[in-house]
């Protein structure tokens, strides 16, 4: 008798807990997975050769007045690397010479041109932004900003807009903008892809050159020479860092390494360096400055 009292009170109060938690859970609202991110459009780009730069590596590149300023890139890397001043062409959109520069940076990878200045970006040596003027002489050596006072890290571009400095900075994987008289940070935008360079000013976005890799050369394989990562673009607000777009090259597309933007279209140039130790590791349209159509 004791038990089917005990058995019916516990019963009773099973029920009553049901019914005052059945409100409570009758009010919480249904939760739905969030939406699958809008995925960026994505195009297919190739290159059309305008002309050759000067003898050397042209690993960056920026617009100005005149015409094209093309900066030269040495193999100033590695153990045995031995500096020599590295030069950045200002050429015509025929390709002839105009003016030389000379500069300290060391194994440039990314430049600008604005406030009558070339800006370049080393990717070796003591690193950091070298500022240069019409004579050749360098006006100032920072580095990066948000790391150590003496090792900012390696830079991958460089782009000039308004009066500000915007630096593709290996070390921090982002587009910083910086102030170019107070050298203080501003803004930065995360880099998405495993692979980064030059970089171009597009209607408040900018266009980024990319790749699968963090390297983008050709190799010698059966006597041919191969490619071994794939090239492209993506294309940031510049005001949220937002992916707008991506595209890639086709096959048999220049190698794209510096970026910048001319009457609409976006212009590079092709590096043809290979790591150290290679042979023959060079784009079939090393030197050339071009084009990229969209397809």
């Amino acid at each position: 008798m004791e038990m089917q009292r005990r058995d019916f009170l516990a019963g009773c109060f099973g029920l009553a807990t049901s019914a005052a938690w059945a409100p409570m859970h009758a009010q919480q609202p249904d939760f739905a997975p969030p939406p699958p991110r809008r995925q960026a459009p994505h195009r297919k780009v190739r290159t059309k050769n305008l002309f050759k730069s000067p003898p050397g590596y042209p690993n960056a590149i920026a617009i100005a007045p005149e015409g094209l300023w093309v900066a030269e890139q040495k193999a100033n890397y590695g153990k045995v690397a031995k500096y020599s001043p590295e030069a950045c062409w200002l050429l015509d959109w025929n390709g002839e010479l105009l003016k030389t520069v000379l500069t300290e940076s060391w194994n440039t990878s990314g430049m600008a041109y604005g406030d009558g200045y070339v800006w370049m970006g080393a990717n070796a040596g003591p690193e950091g932004i070298y500022q240069t003027d019409m004579n050749s002489r360098t006006v100032s050596h920072r580095q990066i900003p948000l790391g150590p006072p003496d090792n900012g890290g390696g830079c991958h571009g460089l782009m000039w807009h308004e009066g500000k400095l915007w630096i593709v900075a290996n070390r921090l994987r982002g587009i910083l903008r910086v102030d170019p008289n107070t050298w203080e940070p501003e803004f930065m935008i995360a880099i998405t892809t495993g692979r980064w360079h030059g970089i171009a000013w597009d209607n408040g976005a900018i266009w980024m050159v990319t790749g699968s890799s963090d390297v983008d050369r050709y190799i010698e394989k059966d006597g041919k020479l191969t490619h071994t990562t794939n090239s492209g673009l993506v294309k940031y607000d510049a005001s949220t860092g937002q992916v707008l777009e991506t595209a890639e090259f086709v096959e048999g597309s220049a190698d794209p390494h510096g970026l910048a933007m001319h009457n609409g279209s976006l212009i590079s140039c092709d590096a043809g360096v290979g790591p150290p130790g290679f042979e023959l590791t060079h784009s079939p349209d090393a030197g050339y400055i071009f084009e990229i159509e969209f397809i």
